[in-house]
């Protein structure tokens, strides 16, 4: 198949730190060129996506609605694609939704169902589709359109399976430093349980007073904030880890970093919203929690949860083979 893929223009795919959706597009592309198709990225200028991939670079890292519309579009009346398949902007899509020409538009975040609904009307019959990041995101989508579920996964020889840990392994927490994260509920289970904690992740200008009023003032020895984190870093902290927290008080549409941790044989342990029961299987790859006081429960019983059966459980439905595979799948029903 002649396929296209189309990314936001503000990270470079794959990303040096942050940048979750953009490792998922360097992961598929590698898998799709594997498999032998033509694959084409329209992506940041910085990118350097796998060897055998069509790169097309935004004029600019900048969300200009005209130009990129106006550069996709000119990239499928040159190359004449089979399917289009958008992790961008919808409305990059515009100019090419009256045409036949099968697009998908894949969601990693809450969708706008008034928008979706008007790209509906917009495009020729049966010729667009929505893909959700799980069920939660596209089970919200199928009340206005064609909606699929294919969750987002992990390239899995990227990640060091650790079967045991040190009695002492910490908890880490990864992820943006923000409110909705739950980063100062991770310090709390920490504290209750009397564990160490490892705290990744960046840290938004505009949440610096969080950091600065619910992080920082509880740092310690065995409560550590290190920065960001690259991708050698990440595994070694993941794979290290006696748990994941997922302490988050927001519905994540799938949180890869969940699947990252789980294919370290690392179990999670997160709130029950949003994706989070989805992803992690209750009592065998982690716990699902309600409460402060199950996150607590659940760190002091993780040890009857298996890292085996836990990375197991990633290779068979987080795999960058099976999320390649499912994502294929749906080319082939949108393009017969």
């Amino acid at each position: 198949m002649k396929i296209l893929i189309t990314a936001d223009p503000f990270i470079p795919v794959p990303p040096i730190h942050y940048g979750g959706i953009e490792r998922i597009l360097d992961m598929i592309i590698r898998e799709y060129v594997k498999l032998g198709h033509d694959v084409t990225l329209i992506a940041h200028p910085d990118s350097k996506p796998a060897e055998g991939c069509r790169f097309i670079p935004y004029a600019s890292d900048k969300d200009s609605i005209l130009a990129n519309s106006i550069l996709i579009t000119k990239a499928y009346f040159k190359y004449r694609f089979d399917i289009i398949h958008s992790f961008s902007r919808l409305m990059y899509l515009l100019p090419l939704m009256p045409l036949g020409v099968p697009k998908i538009m894949s969601y990693q975040r809450e969708p706008s169902l008034n928008q979706i609904s008007k790209a509906v009307k917009l495009s020729k019959k049966g010729s667009i589709a929505f893909a959700g990041c799980s069920d939660y995101i596209s089970n919200q989508i199928a009340t206005v359109g064609d909606a699929y579920t294919v969750y987002n996964g992990v390239p899995i020889d990227q990640f060091t399976f650790n079967a045991n840990v040190s009695e002492d392994a910490p908890l880490v927490f990864l992820g943006r430093i923000e409110e909705i994260k739950g980063t100062h509920i991770a310090i709390e289970v920490a504290k209750r349980t009397n564990k160490k904690l490892i705290i990744a992740g960046n840290i938004p200008q505009e949440h610096q007073s969080y950091f600065d009023l619910k992080v920082k003032p509880f740092l310690s020895d065995s409560i550590q904030y290190i920065g960001p984190v690259n991708d050698q870093q990440k595994n070694t902290l993941l794979q290290n880890a006696s748990a994941f927290l997922m302490p988050i008080l927001w519905n994540e549409p799938f949180g890869i970093v969940m699947a990252e941790a789980m294919a370290c044989g690392t179990p999670v342990i997160g709130f029950n919203r949003g994706s989070v029961p989805e992803v992690v299987s209750n009592n065998k790859t982690g716990y699902v929690c309600e409460s402060i006081e199950d996150m607590c429960s659940a760190v002091e019983n993780i040890s009857n949860i298996a890292r085996d059966d836990v990375r197991n459980a990633v290779v068979v439905r987080f795999s960058g083979e099976v999320i390649s595979n499912n994502y294929i799948d749906l080319y082939k029903k949108r393009i017969l």
